[in-house]
């Protein structure tokens, strides 16, 4: 029986299974739900009207349509024809068309035979044209940018850390960046600047320190003429060989770099001999820098409290607030007989201030959301900086990026490592480390203590460190420790042997030599349950919270579960208190997000 009889069994009138679709402007056999459905369509019937071409049993289908034959119904997803003919049965016209007394006009000739071309929608022609520009675009965009990123690459010029580094910064870790800006003379238009036989000194140098959380950062100015002892300092040279310069003592810092060939490096290596810090990476900026950086954000905005005209530096500006780029920029980050006491000291507070502002225009949405200023300034950084071979291509400068970009300026402190007046001296040309002052400063950096005011992540940390030393504390006989020397003075781990030993009780405890890396931090590392040992060898040392390490125990040399106690550079003695202050010392300082007036 065929559908339209089997219609009639049903008592379902065949016109009304037959439904004009709207959207395509034919006829759509819809069964119901309780009617039996089609067979499964068999191969169509030669028909003379195929000019010979189809053969009986050959099938042809075509994705998307619907045919049907005599006795048979074949539908295919989301389309259907309209048939001409079915066993010599007319289509029957819809249920209103017969009311009407219409009926469906029958087929005209081989014309109308055919099936009818199902135009393409004007919303599917537009998702199509849409599609293929949008890949060709990807494309263009992805080898453009590709050639972009490789061009920049190509601007970035680096040298070997030779050792110096952490072996660069670390995502999860604080971070230590060693700016440094010379005054070697490169590039047109700086004949009148700085020395004309400089190898390029350190003239001005920061220690820049961001927090583990990024909720805050210190930038530590390093004055170029404070006495200090450069060590020795292994370097690569040109051919590859390699080539220890020797050290200096009582010496000016900004002769760490340029000096006898030294390197970025050994300026690295100076500063981690005078604070106790070893920096992850450098970045090295010479006058060219100043101008390219400020012309691309288009200028910073500076402030005097009085007029200067500083023929030295070429620098003449009024009293009150400034936008200055270019070779005003420079001149004002290398003025210092118009302000202060005009010594270097005072220029390092406007190359502060200078600082301050550049970070606050990077920042602002004017920069971030202008694609000319951004490109501007991937020109201008790439070919402005010298860094180190951890730092050696755009994808890398770009993860440190993101990392400082977290910051908020207003807790970005500028401060100046403590110093006095040379008392060697009877006209007073250099400085001396202050140290009453400058120990806490360094301390609090390499404790990663705010120089502003804690934020709400970062004290929940502090909490969360503190509860580690809570809770109960097994007995010294009970502790079972290996010592390790992980960067502390030679002998140190004994010495701490000989004092758990014999003064404290520590009977379990081993030297087990060198750690594998140094450390700046001296960690005390353990299992869950091991805590109450921990929380009892933390009491004796003086151990913060932040010294424990939950993690996992060793085994020691008789086979038992230990913990691991690594010595690091932070390490003062046996029997001296390693408790960090957890405020910052009281210096002068300022914050980014301020406009100071240099006076």
């Amino acid at each position: 029986m065929d559908a339209q009889g089997r219609g009639r069994a049903d008592n379902i009138d065949p016109a009304d299974q037959w439904v004009l679709n709207p959207n395509t402007g034919e006829y759509e056999l819809r069964l119901s739900p309780s009617a039996a459905q089609p067979p499964v369509p068999g191969p169509r019937r030669p028909s003379p009207r195929d000019g010979g071409a189809a053969t009986a049993g050959r099938t042809r289908q075509t994705a998307g349509e619907a045919r049907q034959t005599a006795g048979e119904t074949r539908q295919a997803t989301g389309e259907a024809r309209q048939p001409s003919r079915a066993r010599g049965t007319d289509v029957p016209a819809p249920r209103s068309a017969r009311r009407r007394g219409a009926e469906p006009e029958a087929p005209q000739g081989r014309r109308a035979s055919r099936r009818p071309v199902k135009k393409k929608s004007t919303a599917k022609k537009a998702l199509l044209w849409t599609g293929g520009s949008m890949a060709f675009v990807l494309v263009a965009v992805t080898a453009a940018g590709y050639l972009y990123i490789k061009h920049l690459n190509d601007n970035i010029t680096s040298i070997s850390d030779d050792g110096a580094s952490t072996g660069g910064f670390r995502k999860d870790e604080a971070i230590n960046i060693l700016l440094i800006g010379t005054d070697k003379r490169t590039g047109q238009g700086n004949e009148g600047y700085g020395d004309a036989g400089s190898a390029g000194h350190a003239d001005t140098t920061i220690l820049l320190h961001v927090s583990k959380d990024r909720s805050n950062a210190t930038a530590l100015s390093i004055p170029r003429d404070l006495i200090v002892d450069i060590p020795d300092c292994p370097t690569q040279q040109e051919d590859g060989s390699r080539k220890v310069i020797p050290g200096s003592e009582g010496v000016r810092f900004n002769t760490s770099l340029g000096q006898d060939d030294r390197t970025p490096s050994c300026t690295m290596r100076t500063v981690t001999e005078l604070t106790g810090i070893t920096p992850d990476d450098f970045m090295v900026a010479d006058f060219n820098a100043v101008k390219t950086l400020t012309e691309a954000v288009g200028g910073v905005e500076v402030c005097l409290a009085k007029d200067i005209d500083d023929p030295d530096s070429h620098l003449k500006l009024s009293k009150g607030t400034h936008n200055i780029s270019g070779e005003q920029a420079l001149a004002f980050v290398r003025t210092r007989h118009s302000v202060g006491f005009g010594g270097d000291l005072s220029r390092i507070g406007l190359q502060q201030q200078f600082l301050s502002a550049l970070m606050r225009k990077l920042k602002g949405n004017d920069t971030l959301t202008s694609p000319t200023k951004m490109v501007k300034l991937a020109e201008a950084g790439t070919k402005a900086l010298t860094v180190d071979d951890k730092l050696d291509s755009i994808g890398k400068l770009k993860d440190l990026g993101l990392e400082l970009g977290k910051l908020n300026p207003k807790n970005l402190t500028f401060t100046t490592v403590p110093v006095v007046d040379n008392p060697a001296e009877k006209v007073k040309s250099t400085v001396v480390l202050n140290k009453e002052k400058a120990p806490a400063v360094f301390d609090a950096i390499r404790n990663d203590v705010s120089f502003t005011e804690v934020k709400k992540k970062q004290k929940a940390a502090k909490d969360a460190q503190a509860a580690r030393l809570k809770g109960p504390k097994a007995p010294a006989s009970e502790v079972r420790v290996r010592i390790l020397n992980g960067g502390a003075e030679t002998g140190s781990a004994q010495a701490v042997l000989s004092w758990l030993q014999n003064e404290e009780g520590v009977t379990k405890s081993e030297n087990a030599g060198n750690a594998p890396a140094a450390l700046s931090r001296t960690t005390l590392e353990y299992a869950p349950d091991q805590a109450a040992q921990a929380r009892r060898l933390a009491a004796l040392m003086g151990l913060s919270g932040a010294a424990l390490k939950p993690g996992k125990s060793v085994t020691n040399s008789q086979g038992l579960p230990a913990m691991t106690l690594t010595l690091g550079k932070d390490f003062k003695g046996a029997g001296v208190s390693l408790t960090p202050s957890a405020k910052a010392p009281d210096v002068d300082k300022s914050t980014a997000d301020k406009v100071k007036c240099a006076s």
